[in-house]
């Protein structure tokens, strides 16, 4: 949650140190107040703007090994389409639908995705507009609508968790199970829905005061994983992420795991 408070917070400044430049320059120009004002305005936001897109356009970046799992094989096919990927396998039954964590390049979660789908259940790794799954929350709906499975599953990393659970509040009809990934929900989830939760032991990022609050709003049917040695970053293969703490053990590892703990919750 962290990235929307420093989004938000990036902005409210630019804007702030804008009106105050506007007035520096023009405070001895010959302008009205209303022209002062409505320049005092535009530069503001235009400053906003610039600085948000800047700092957004800043994320982690997938490992290369990444572009491996990206490449079809006998046992997944796997095909770029309009909302980001789809990892076609064995499964014909049931579909997962992912929205990467914050600031986090989508392909770095390929290796999960191909995982699940060649273990017998389909993937759809989303991308995000600017890298945020907060803007882009009803991504999953489109993929819902073209594609045909008897149930579908919403997962998500970190703040992507957060926004898949926001979707699984809106439509909890679309919705069969929710996996979050070090993420938690801030509305209640309807007791239609399953939940799995699963996060690394050694989590840096995962602010657990809040994730213990937040289980308030867990539906009746639900249960918590914990991956003894795992962090917040290597359920993605991306790097060290600030603040995260020492995994004891390999990214691969943690992946493996992850899976494992949901092909069980869809049923594979």
């Amino acid at each position: 949650m962290k990235y929307i408070f420093l989004t938000a917070a990036a902005f409210a400044v630019c804007i702030a140190a804008g009106f105050l430049l506007t007035k520096l320059i023009w405070r001895n120009a010959n302008l009205s107040r209303k022209k002062l004002v409505l320049r005092s305005i535009l530069l503001a936001m235009a400053a906003a703007i610039a600085v948000t897109g800047s700092y957004l356009s800043v994320y982690y970046h997938a490992d290369p090994e990444c572009e491996t799992c990206l490449i079809s094989s006998d046992s997944v096919n796997v095909e770029e389409i309009r909302s980001g990927y789809f990892f076609d396998g064995k499964g014909t039954e049931q579909a997962l639908i992912f929205y990467p964590g914050a600031k986090v390049d989508t392909k770095a979660y390929a290796p999960l995705m191909y995982e699940i789908a060649e273990n017998g259940t389909d993937c759809f790794l989303i991308k995000m507009p600017a890298h945020m799954a907060v803007l882009g929350i009803n991504k999953a709906e489109a993929v819902m609508n073209e594609y045909s499975y008897d149930s579908w599953y919403l997962s998500g990393h970190s703040l992507g968790g957060t926004a898949a659970s926001l979707f699984a509040v809106n439509h909890p009809e679309k919705v069969d199970g929710l996996i979050l990934l070090a993420s938690y929900p801030t509305k209640e989830i309807s007791d239609s829905i399953g939940l799995l939760s699963v996060y690394g032991e050694n989590d840096g990022c995962l602010e657990k005061e809040v994730y213990e609050e937040n289980k308030k709003f867990w539906p009746s049917d639900s249960a918590e994983y914990v991956i003894e040695g795992g962090n917040h970053a290597d359920f993605g293969l991306y790097g060290a992420q600030r603040g995260d703490g020492q995994a004891e053990i390999t990214p691969e590892e943690q992946i493996r795991e992850t899976a494992d703990q949901i092909l069980t919750f869809t049923g594979n």
